[in-house]
């Protein structure tokens, strides 16, 4: 999170700067003077209230990192924060709930913004088997999960394409966010060491087209592919809505997905 005691003018610019906007470019977008921007930004101009979620929309900023810009400015905090079990969240509690049984037999899971798991259907289970325990314990890191030489890493078949993928998706998203713990966690995953005998090919002859990069992973039923999709909610005002997603498998291959249906059983 940002630091609520920094100007909201440095907030505003550092935010414009990370989104690789002009100060032309953004007052465009945000329907005003490239003089009135720049006056916000160096502090000779306070911004109102309806200014800043403007510009913050126009921004993309993270409704978490809103709220602190609104601190910053002398205003009260906009988007709400509640736990998932709040009351209040109930209905998006049971959506998500119902896409990931209804995703059976293929695996999903919900995650919040820094690849914690929140909850994952049935299918999940039997493709952690030989997990050291001590990586499921709450809050269960998704990524760290499928990289650290305890958890999946050994039996992902295309682990440096695997690798890089995730990676790609972190340096992305921390470009979006700045958030420091998603850095971290980058830099952890990349020390990792890279299990004894991985490829150092692509998918080791199956094509997909290039259109998806997919997690090869050795099981007791098989070699199962698959690649995944990430559901969010469309139009949340909430911070924890915000920040969830759902990463949904599918099987990549006939062959999978047999498998995947017989590990489910009748």
């Amino acid at each position: 999170m940002l630091n609520t005691t920094k100007p909201v003018g440095e907030h505003l610019r550092e935010w414009r700067q990370r989104r690789r906007m002009s100060q032309l470019d953004l007052a465009l977008d945000a329907e005003i003077s490239t003089r009135h921007l720049s006056f916000l930004e160096t502090g000779r101009s306070q911004p109102s209230r309806e200014m800043v979620l403007n510009i913050a929309e126009r921004l993309d900023i993270p409704l978490r990192d809103r709220n602190v810009i609104l601190v910053s400015a002398g205003f009260a905090p906009v988007f709400p924060e509640r736990r998932l079990d709040d009351p209040a969240l109930a209905a998006a509690r049971r959506a998500v709930d119902l896409v990931l049984k209804g995703h059976e037999p293929f695996p999903a899971l919900a995650v919040d913004r820094h690849w914690n798991l929140i909850a994952a259907n049935a299918a999940l289970t039997p493709l952690m088997t030989g997990v050291d325990p001590a990586l499921l314990v709450p809050p269960a890191n998704v990524l760290r999960l499928s990289m650290h030489p305890d958890g999946l890493a050994s039996r992902v078949v295309n682990f440096n394409e695997w690798r890089a993928h995730l990676i790609a998706r972190l340096v992305h998203q921390v470009g979006l966010t700045a958030d420091a713990v998603l850095l971290a966690l980058m830099e952890e995953l990349r020390a990792f060491p890279v299990p004894k005998g991985a490829e150092r090919g692509g998918t080791l002859g199956h094509d997909y087209g290039g259109v998806v990069v997919p997690l090869r992973l050795r099981t007791d039923a098989g070699v199962l592919s698959l690649f995944s999709t990430t559901t969010v909610f469309g139009t949340p005002v909430d911070v924890t809505l915000s920040e969830l997603a759902i990463e949904a498998f599918y099987p990549a291959d006939a062959e999978t997905a047999r498998a995947l249906r017989a590990l489910a059983g009748p």
